[in-house]
């Protein structure tokens, strides 16, 4: 039996009736008896260039139009605004200089008023608008040393692995942190340095709210073992000043290590750096344990102060 075959229509584009289209020639297009104007001919006048015209015609003196019209001097002509406007502005108007100069323009001025002369500015190359700066130039007028000695230190010491890029995002982090955060309250038993300011203006100044904190709290002194001081092998321990890099190093790494041991309350990479946050903030109010460490550390120097006159014997 021969195989039957499978009628196929046709595809839907092809069963449809084409559509007649409409040329020009068939249908013209409306043409108007008049032509006017286009959408952007024809606009009236800003309003400032009108006061212009009618000043000019009138010889009273309207409002520059190149370097535009500073809001005092347009409060002297209304005298309705310029009771509604506000006090300050009142001011300006009635301490104003004299007539034909202005304090200031609402656009810039021309390039040529703003440069410096050479002769004035004691500048030997023309062009610059600014002096040069005076060589030799500073050691600390350096990229490397854009940020404060303290954000500096305590950002090495946070970083690990050598991921500077980590550390600055949590150094930012915890001054964000300091900044936000609501003033603390000041512990009277735990004062912080002489100097510091009230504690409301500490969020003002996170550097500065970070700076008092480690100070603060930093050690004055450490004890070193001194190993035959004692004869026979035995060691004494004495009490060694330190300077105020390791001071803050010291402080830093006790409030790290306090950061550390206190239990997470989320997961994210922002975590470790609130965390040291709050830590800083309970040293500023006084209820951190690393004040109990400092302390203790100075009862042990204050005992061992006696070692310091002790030679070692052979």
């Amino acid at each position: 039996m021969p195989p039957r075959l499978r009628r196929t229509q046709p595809p839907l584009c092809l069963r449809l009736a084409p559509r007649r289209c409409i040329t020009a020639d068939e249908k013209p297009l409306p043409t108007a008896d008049t032509p006017g104007p286009g959408p952007n001919e024809g606009q009236l006048p800003h309003v400032s260039e009108e006061a212009a015209a009618m000043g000019k015609i009138t010889g009273e003196g309207g409002p520059e139009i190149e370097q535009g019209t500073p809001v005092q001097e347009i409060l002297k002509r209304d005298e309705e605004s310029q009771e509604k406007a506000p006090k300050v502005m009142q001011e300006q108007v009635q301490s104003t200089s004299a007539k034909g100069t202005r304090s200031f323009s609402t656009s810039a001025r021309p390039r040529q008023e703003a440069m410096l002369s050479a002769q004035d500015s004691g500048v030997e190359a023309s062009g610059h608008i600014f002096d040069l700066p005076s060589l030799p130039l500073p050691a600390n007028m350096h990229l490397k040393y854009r940020h404060a000695p303290i954000v500096k230190q305590v950002t090495n010491l946070l970083m690990r692995d050598g991921k500077l890029s980590v550390a600055q995002r949590n150094m930012a982090m915890i001054l964000n942190h300091l900044r936000t955060a609501s003033p603390p309250t000041i512990n009277p038993e735990r004062p912080l340095i002489p100097g510091s300011p009230p504690a409301s203006h500490l969020p003002l100044n996170p550097i500065l709210y970070l700076t008092l904190a480690i100070d603060s709290v930093a050690p004055l002194l450490r004890i070193r073992a001194q190993k035959g001081m004692a004869g026979g092998g035995a060691s004494l321990q004495v009490p060694v000043p330190l300077s105020l890099q390791q001071r803050r190093r010291q402080a830093v790494m006790w409030i790290l290590d306090a950061a550390g041991k206190k239990p997470a309350r989320g997961s994210g990479r922002g975590q470790f750096a609130q965390r040291v946050a709050e830590e800083i903030v309970g040293i500023v109010e006084g209820r951190s344990g690393v004040w109990e460490r400092r302390g203790g550390i100075h009862k042990l120097a204050v005992s061992a102060r006696a070692n310091l006159n002790v030679r070692g014997r052979r």
